[in-house]
C-alpha cells in the first residue's frame, strides 16, 4: 500500500543556516572568496579526491568559485568558523530529488583549519538537520571515493550507513573512482541527532576543547539503550 502521507520534501533554498560554532552561508565569491583562498593556501592534498583542484592562483580559484555559486544543484554552502570570523570551507548539497525525498551531501572541502574540528562536525550535523527536519526528506546520502578512507572514516563517524561499492562507477582527473555510498533514513535520524546534540554540548569539551566522549561512543551508548 502507498504512504498517503507522503508529500514531497522541499529543495533547498540559498538561506544561511546557523549554528552556534559555524554558521553556513550560499557561496558568495565577492564576500567568501579571499577568505577560502587564503584557508586554501598550502592544502593542496585536500584537493586530490575532488574533480576539481588544486588550482595554480588566486584568478583560477576565483573563476572556480564563481562558476559553482549560481549553480542550484549541486548548491554550495560555505562554512563560516564564528571564532575566527572567516569561510574555512564548503560543502554542498546535490543529487536533490525533492519528489522521493532524497538529497546528498557532497562536493565537501574542508581546509586544514576546519579539519577534525568541532565545527566541521557542527556543520555536517546542522545540514543534515535541515535537509530532514525543515525539507522534509527520507534519506540523506554520501557518496565518497571508495579509496578515500578519510571522507569513509568520516561518513561512519557521523552515522552513515555504508551500503557498498559502484564498481568503475566515473572516470576523476583520469583515473577509476569506485564509489563507496552510505546513507541515513528519517527513521534513523532521531537517534543520530541525539548523538550529535550530545557531543555538541559544552558539558562534552574539557577546558582545552578536547572531546570527553567521542561520536561514536555516545551513539553506541544511545544504540544500546533503545535496544534496552
Amino acid at each position: 500500500m502507498p504512504d498517503l502521507k507522503w508529500r514531497p520534501a522541499r529543495p533547498p533554498a540559498r538561506e544561511p543556516i546557523a549554528g552556534e560554532t559555524v554558521v553556513l552561508e550560499p557561496l558568495d565569491p565577492d564576500r567568501h572568496g579571499a577568505d577560502l583562498f587564503a584557508a586554501s593556501s598550502g592544502a593542496e592534498a585536500t584537493w586530490f579526491y575532488l574533480p576539481y583542484g588544486p588550482f595554480e592562483g588566486r584568478e583560477e580559484f576565483m573563476a572556480w568559485l564563481r562558476e559553482r555559486a549560481p549553480l542550484d544543484d549541486p548548491l554550495a554552502f560555505v562554512i563560516i568558523d564564528r571564532a575566527a570570523e572567516a569561510a574555512r570551507g564548503i560543502a554542498t548539497f546535490m543529487s536533490i530529488v525533492p519528489d522521493h525525498g532524497v538529497i546528498e551531501l557532497g562536493h565537501i572541502w574542508l581546509s586544514p583549519a576546519l579539519q577534525r574540528t568541532r565545527q566541521a562536525t557542527e556543520a555536517i550535523y546542522r545540514m543534515a538537520r535541515h535537509a530532514f527536519e525543515d525539507l522534509g526528506n527520507r534519506r540523506l546520502e554520501w557518496k565518497c571515493d571508495a579509496a578515500n578512507s578519510g571522507s569513509r572514516r568520516a561518513a561512519e563517524r557521523f552515522g552513515f550507513t555504508f551500503e557498498g561499492v559502484f564498481r568503475q562507477h566515473r572516470i576523476v582527473k583520469g583515473r577509476n573512482r569506485d564509489t563507496a555510498w552510505y546513507s541515513i533514513t528519517d527513521v534513523e535520524w532521531p537517534s543520530r541527532r541525539a548523538a550529535f546534540d550530545a557531543w555538541l554540548a559544552t558539558a562534552n569539551f574539557d577546558e582545552q576543547g578536547a572531546q570527553r566522549r567521542s561520536l561514536a561512543d555516545i551513539r553506541s551508548g544511545i544504540h544500546e539503550a533503545t535496544r534496552g
